[in-house]
Parts: structure tokens; sequence; C-alpha cells
């Protein structure tokens, strides 16, 4: 698909890092499968993917951790 940020740029299947905060909680998430484009680098997640990036980054929120580092998985 032609980047939406850029315009300039196709997309292509490859693995990025997603980083969120909220509050004091940062959580650095590697390795998640997205459409990433090949001149600005914004990257697309599917819903899918989104679900679970979400859910995993809740769970830290939840704990009170101040950083976590987390490799998704499949």
């Amino acid at each position: 698909m032609k980047c939406v940020i850029c315009k300039q740029g196709q997309t292509h299947d490859g693995l990025t890092t997603v980083t969120l905060e909220r509050g004091p909680t940062t959580v650095v998430i590697k390795d998640v499968p997205a459409e990433i484009c090949e001149n600005c680098g914004e990257y697309y997640l599917s819903e899918e993917v989104t679900d679970k990036v979400q859910n995993l980054a809740e769970l830290a929120f939840q704990h009170g951790v101040e950083i976590e580092v987390l490799r998704y998985a499949a």
C-alpha cells in the first residue's frame, strides 16, 4: 500500500519496535510484525497485532512498572 504519511513510499512486510507511554510507564515491544514504509519508516499494524500490543502494554501499565521491554511473540 502507499504510505498515508509521506504519500511517496510503498509499504512492505517487516518488523518494528513499538514504544508506548502512559504516565510514568514506558513499554517497548520489539519485533512487532508491521507494514513499513520504504521511504519514511512509518509503520502500520494489523488489527490483530494492535490488539496484542495493547494487551501486552496494559499488563505492564497495571503492574505499575517504570519501563518494560518485551519481544512480540506470534
